[in-house]
């Protein structure tokens, strides 16, 4: 089976960022960081590095190489959270010098997009009752941070 992983470029502070991650989110690893040993395009030997870590179950790799493009919308870390604890923890964890957004997006200190989402807006959003899943919705686009209590309010009516 062919293995799928994300990519991120990093300007700087790649190996902080990738450390930061990983002790945030449970059951993620540094798996190994290394320094290219050729000169690059992007600098002389050594000074461009790579790392690959695991976030939960998702497989990712790094590069420290300079400016290129920086991190937009485009691509975006989702972590469905089961509890407000989880959702409150890492707000406040990937918030901090970051920017916060509408819906659960936020972007980091290093410029990474998130989406801080309970598992449970899936479900009712997608609930047999229009009239239900309606009221969740237009819950979901006034919350900046989510708030499980009050999407699960919104669902009650």
């Amino acid at each position: 089976m062919m293995k799928v992983t994300q990519h991120l470029w990093f300007e700087k502070d790649m190996e902080a960022a990738v450390r930061f991650y990983t002790q945030l989110i449970p059951g993620s690893s540094l798996d190994w960081i290394s320094a290219v040993p050729a000169d690059t395009p992007s600098g002389p030997a050594g000074s461009v590095r790579l790392a690959g870590f695991t976030l939960g179950d998702q497989r990712y790799m790094a590069i420290e190489a300079g400016p290129l493009d920086p991190f937009n919308h485009s691509f975006s870390i989702m972590v469905g959270c089961d509890s407000q604890d989880e959702i409150d923890r890492l707000w406040e964890a990937l918030s901090e010098g970051g920017q916060v957004e509408q819906c659960g997006w936020l972007r980091d200190r290093f410029g990474l997009s998130w989406q801080i989402t309970p598992t449970r807006l899936g479900e009712l959003m997608s609930d047999p009752d229009p009239a239900k899943a309606k009221r969740v919705t237009e819950a979901m686009l006034k919350m900046v941070k989510f708030d499980i209590a009050g999407l699960e309010a919104a669902a009650r009516g």
